[in-house]
């Protein structure tokens, strides 16, 4: 008889998770919340490793196909001086894949079309876990509960499963900035695939797509909770003045494609990323800024993980407990550089700092910064194969 494992979460690392244990001979249920899969979000960079991860799950080549490899574009000023150059070719000989930009959109129907489509349970919230019997974690839903051999928490930031795991966690906390983002609506003539610009308190950066749109985001240091009555003229006000190509990003941006979130991040580390059979997978275990562009990344790397580990170990408590020992270390330090990067990138807002800061990027080696960069992107998944058992 098959092992079961029922995964709360339709979002990127759910749907991987799935991916990765149907690989290896698990049945697998996903249960979302959301009444309808819609397919929003604005874009996201993939590193190498979660390329590599993709790979592994058997996607890789559909998310390449809707993607577009970054290739050219660094880090700038406000007025378009450049501080570092970004030469995707040379990360590519190295890591073997450039950097891929892709709409989120893309990149869910890519993991979602792998799946068979009766392992979907959408409209369906997951409020708490049973967990009397050790051998069948209960996961309670709407309607009728569901239990299984394991249960992944892929819920997000805000995981419900979580807290019901570790009551006495602070949870989430604010990080100190908001973003503000959309994908233009038309093609825009653009002369780099990526780009970043730091000012003081505040970001402003966009990535190429393949169909010739580009996604942008703006974050800004402030307060949690501030909201605008018309978000893109907030952000025309704050960055309208900025070098091209930003401007021009506004001018093809709808208002109501203009999404608003504030950051918030795991502060404070879990002590563990399971119990019992429980494995918590994605921003449910690692919420983290999205500084390095790594969120996503390490949500991938826990799916393959967890699937290899399930594969090679004879019992879901030994492979729970190689999975935690494995993916903690890493998704934490990552997520800790992450939170740095952002305290010397967009939220310095001292002009002495911010200056030595630039020139420090500006006297960087690209070899230097290429190494920085490549600690994160250079990981090597664990082939999946299907258990012995």
């Amino acid at each position: 008889m098959g092992r079961s494992a029922v995964v709360v979460g339709g979002g990127i690392g759910g749907l991987a998770a799935a991916l990765g244990l149907r690989l290896v001979g698990w049945d697998v249920t996903v249960v979302e919340q959301a009444p309808a899969l819609a397919d929003v979000g604005a874009g996201i960079s993939l590193a190498a490793n979660g390329i590599h991860a993709l790979d592994a799950l058997g996607v890789g080549d559909a998310v390449r196909a809707a993607g577009r490899g970054q290739y050219t574009g660094g880090t700038r000023t406000p007025g378009g001086h450049w501080l570092a150059r970004m030469d995707g070719a040379a990360v590519e000989r190295v890591v073997g894949t450039p950097i891929v930009g892709i709409p989120r959109a893309a990149l869910h129907r890519a993991l979602r079309s792998a799946l068979p489509p009766e392992s979907l349970v959408i409209g369906t919230e997951a409020t708490g876990l049973d967990l009397s019997d050790p051998t069948r974690p209960r996961v309670t839903c709407e309607g009728a509960p569901r239990d299984a051999d394991l249960v992944i928490a892929a819920d997000g930031v805000d995981s419900r499963l979580r807290t019901a795991l570790f009551p006495h966690h602070p949870g989430p906390a604010y990080s100190g900035s908001t973003v503000l983002r959309a994908i233009t609506e038309h093609p825009v003539e653009l002369r780099t695939d990526f780009e970043l610009s730091w000012g003081r308190g505040v970001e402003f950066g966009h990535i190429a797509f393949a169909d010739g749109r580009a996604e942008w985001h703006a974050v800004v240091k402030t307060a949690a909770g501030v909201r605008h009555s018309d978000p893109l003229g907030a952000v025309r006000r704050r960055f309208g003045d900025w070098h091209d190509p930003v401007p021009a990003l506004l001018a093809a941006t709808r208002p109501a494609d203009v999404l608003h979130h504030d950051v918030h991040e795991l502060a404070v580390p879990l002590p563990s990323y399971t119990a019992g059979r429980v494995a918590l997978l994605g921003d449910a275990a690692h919420a983290m800024t999205p500084n390095l562009g790594q969120g996503a990344c390490q949500a991938l790397e826990d799916a393959v993980v967890l699937a290899a580990a399930l594969a090679a170990e004879s019992t879901p408590e030994a492979a729970l407990a190689r999975y935690d020992a494995e993916r903690r270390p890493r998704s934490q330090a990552v997520a800790r550089a992450a939170r740095q990067a952002g305290r010397m990138g967009h939220q310095l807002t001292n002009p002495l700092a911010v200056a030595v800061r630039n020139t420090a990027v500006r006297l960087t080696p690209f070899r230097l910064a290429r190494h920085g960069v490549l600690r994160h992107h250079a990981w090597t998944p664990p082939r999946l194969t299907p258990a012995a058992w």
